[in-house]
């Protein structure tokens, strides 16, 4: 049976959505059965109202730059269908999953809380049941399993959402091969609507150190004494 996840990070104009405050960016990335499959949902919005400075200093969206993008509105069909059914895998599941369930209770007719329709991981509950007393944030993480995020100066929710992503297969039993299945996703990107991005997968090599080198050799050489083919050194 497929099993599809889906790895999602928001950005905000502020903390709480009890005091007015929206989504202005939701990425996504899809796996099913522990594969990247490319067919990942990202979007900007305009969240009809001012940014906080403070939020502007963690992700370096400003309302100029979301002026002429989508309300919420305009796009939560569309998300609502990408995520249902799907298990979430979000850090600090809610936070984001309370802005989410805000943005649809204002719709009409309102769609039902998340939790109705999808299940939840929250991988910051996970982490912190895995190294106790530690730090537990996404730059922890990343630091922890050996995840380069250099590239990520600021926040951003698509960015943020495939960081995530490999964070989590490696706290959970491993990373996992290239994506062969997502050939059709560029075709998709023709079409109106949120952007849908083919994420390309990196294959870590790690290399064998000089001893490990001497003793293949070694290895090599008894073969060949016995009076066997050495297929390495044909």
């Amino acid at each position: 049976m497929l099993k599809r996840q889906i790895i999602l990070d928001t950005e905000t104009t502020g903390i709480n959505p009890k005091d007015g405050h929206r989504i202005i960016e939701i990425g996504c990335v899809e796996l099913i059965n522990r594969r990247f499959t490319g067919n990942n949902y990202h979007v900007y919005i305009n969240p009809e109202r001012e940014i906080e400075a403070e939020a502007i200093a963690v992700h370096g969206i400003t309302n100029q730059r979301l002026q002429h993008e989508p309300k919420f509105r305009d796009i939560a069909h569309s998300f609502f269908e990408y995520i249902k059914g799907a298990e979430l895998v979000i850090h600090n599941a809610a936070f984001d999953v309370g802005f989410i369930d805000h943005e649809f209770a204002m719709l009409q007719p309102k769609i039902p809380p998340v939790a109705e329709y999808c299940g939840i991981v929250d991988t910051l509950k996970l982490a912190r049941d895995l190294h106790p007393g530690q730090k537990n944030n996404l730059d922890a993480l990343c630091r922890r399993y050996d995840i380069n995020n250099s590239h990520r100066t600021l926040h951003g929710a698509l960015l943020d959402a495939e960081i995530l992503a490999d964070v989590y297969l490696l706290m959970t039993g491993g990373q996992v091969s290239l994506n062969l299945a997502a050939e059709d996703a560029n075709n998709q990107q023709d079409q109106e609507g949120p952007l849908v991005i083919q994420r390309s997968g990196k294959l870590k090599v790690i290399k064998a150190n000089s001893q490990e080198l001497t003793a293949h050799q070694s290895r090599l050489d008894l073969v060949q004494k016995k009076g066997g083919s050495c297929l390495w050194r044909d």
